[in-house]
C-alpha cells in the first residue's frame, strides 16, 4: 500500500466511513484553515429504501451539487465533509427518494460527531461560549439541541403517571414566567411552558392527552395558593385531589410575621436588623443568635407573639393525622384572636383553602423537589445570562432536570 492509498486509509478509518462510501479525495486550504475532504459512492452500490425499507435499490441519479457536513477538526483545522448525495428509485413502494448517509442525520448541516460533541458542552457551558469554542453560531446549535432534546423526552415513559407538583420560575426579567410539571414519583419534568396563569393548565392536559394518558388519571396535585392553578386545576382536573405546599403556607405566615416585626420597630428600634432571628428556624441559629433571641423573647413583643404563632403552625405536620383538623382549628382560632392584623389576615387565607392544606395527611405532596429543580435553573441562567428565548429555556430544563442523555448520538441518529 502507498503513502497515497493510506492517507485515505486514515481519513476513512478516523471519520467511520463505511461501504458503500468512502474517501477518495482531500484538500487542505492552509488559508482559511479549513480541511475538505471528499466522499464517494462505489460503482453499482445498493442502498435502503428510506420510505419503506427495502434494501437493494439501485441508484436512480445523483445530485448535481455536493452537500457539506461541518466535521469534528482534524487537528486545527476545521474540517468540512463533501458527497454528492444519490437518489434511488425504490421497487417495493415505487418512490425516488434521496439516500440517508451514515455519518449525518437527514436535514442536518453537521456530522453525528460534531453534532454528539456540540452536546455534551452544551449541557456543561453556556451556549455562547460553545459557539465561539467552534466557530459556528449559536442559533445553528440551538437547532441541533432542540432536535435530540425532542428525542430524548419522546424516549421518557410518563404513562403511569399519577401524582403530580407544579410551580412556575422566572424565565427572564420583568415578571416572565415557565410553569413546570413534574411527576413526583419519577422526580422527572414532564411538561413546561411559558405563562402561570389557569391556561398552563390546559396546555397540560393537552399535553397528557397527546401522549394518550387520560386527564382523569391525575389523582394528586400540589401547587401554591395561587388563584390561577387552583382554577385550572378544578377545571381541566376536576378529579385531582389539590395539596397545597406547605413550604409556601409556611412562606406566608413568615411574610405575615415580617411585617408585625415592620410596624412595631417604630416604636422597638431593638427590632431593627433582626428579621432573619424571626425567619430562621429554630435549629439553625447560631449561639449568638440564640441567646439574642431569648432576650427578644423576654421582653413580651407583639414581634414574640406572631413568632409564637408561626412555631405552633410548624408543629402541624408533626401532629396526628387524627387530630390535625382539630389543631389546625385551634391555630385559626388564636392567630384571628391575636390582635395582630397581618397574623389576622393570614389566617383568614389559610381557613379559605383548609381541604387542601390537610390534603397532605393524605398525600404527604410538597413542592419542595420543584424547590430544588428552581434553584438548578436560576444556577444555569446566571451562568449562560439568558437563553434568548423561552423555548431554549425550556429545552435545557428538560436535558438538565431530566438528565437526558445524548452520549452515544452517532449510534442512534434515526
Amino acid at each position: 500500500m502507498n503513502a497515497f492509498d493510506q492517507d485515505y486509509n486514515v481519513f476513512q478509518d478516523a471519520l467511520k466511513i463505511e461501504e458503500p462510501w468512502y474517501v477518495f479525495h482531500h484538500e487542505l486550504d492552509r488559508d482559511t484553515g479549513e480541511l475538505h475532504i471528499y466522499l464517494e459512492y462505489r460503482r453499482g452500490a445498493l442502498f435502503t429504501c428510506p420510505n419503506c425499507g427495502y434494501d437493494h435499490c439501485h441508484v436512480h441519479d445523483i445530485q448535481d451539487q455536493d452537500r457539506t457536513w461541518r466535521h469534528l477538526d482534524f487537528w486545527q483545522y476545521k474540517t468540512i465533509l463533501h458527497a454528492r448525495m444519490p437518489r434511488i428509485k425504490c421497487i417495493a413502494c415505487g418512490k425516488i427518494r434521496t439516500v440517508h448517509i451514515d455519518w449525518a442525520r437527514p436535514g442536518g448541516g453537521f456530522s453525528l460527531f460534531f453534532e454528539s460533541y456540540v452536546m455534551s458542552l452544551m449541557t456543561e457551558m453556556p451556549v455562547a461560549a460553545v459557539a465561539r469554542q467552534v466557530g459556528e453560531h449559536d442559533t445553528r446549535l440551538w437547532r441541533v439541541f432542540h432536535h435530540y432534546v425532542d428525542k430524548g423526552m419522546k424516549t421518557l415513559d410518563f404513562s403511569n403517571v399519577q401524582r403530580v407538583a407544579l410551580d412556575e420560575t422566572s424565565s427572564k426579567r420583568g415578571h416572565q414566567y415557565v410553569t413546570l410539571f413534574v411527576d413526583t414519583d419519577t422526580k422527572r419534568v414532564m411538561f413546561a411552558t411559558e405563562g402561570k396563569d389557569s391556561g398552563t393548565l390546559k396546555k397540560f392536559k393537552d399535553f397528557l392527552e397527546d401522549k394518550g394518558i387520560p386527564p382523569g388519571q391525575i389523582e394528586e396535585a400540589c401547587s401554591d395558593m395561587s388563584p390561577s392553578f387552583i382554577s385550572g386545576i378544578r377545571e381541566h382536573f376536576p378529579e385531582a385531589h389539590l395539596t397545597f405546599d406547605k413550604f409556601h403556607i409556611m412562606k406566608l405566615v413568615n411574610k405575615a410575621l415580617d411585617e408585625v416585626r415592620r410596624q412595631e420597630q417604630r416604636e422597638q428600634p431593638i427590632l431593627k436588623k433582626t428579621r432573619f432571628l424571626w425567619l430562621k428556624n429554630q435549629g439553625n441559629l447560631t449561639e449568638k443568635q440564640q441567646e439574642k433571641m431569648i432576650k427578644l423573647k423576654d421582653m413580651e413583643l407583639k414581634t414574640g407573639r406572631a413568632y409564637r404563632l408561626k412555631l405552633l403552625l410548624q408543629k402541624l405536620w408533626i401532629t396526628n393525622r387524627s387530630i390535625a383538623g382539630l389543631y389546625f382549628d385551634e391555630w385559626l382560632d388564636w392567630a384571628t384572636r391575636s390582635r395582630l392584623q397581618p397574623m389576622v389576615d393570614v389566617a383568614k387565607t389559610l381557613k379559605a383553602h383548609k381541604p387542601g392544606i390537610l390534603r397532605w395527611f393524605t398525600s404527604r405532596m410538597t413542592n419542595g423537589l420543584l424547590e430544588g429543580i428552581n434553584s438548578l435553573i436560576q444556577a444555569a441562567k446566571r451562568k449562560a445570562r439568558g437563553y434568548r428565548t423561552t423555548e431554549n429555556l425550556i429545552a435545557m430544563i428538560y436535558a438538565t432536570v431530566n438528565k437526558l442523555d445524548f452520549g452515544l448520538l452517532y449510534y442512534r441518529a434515526y
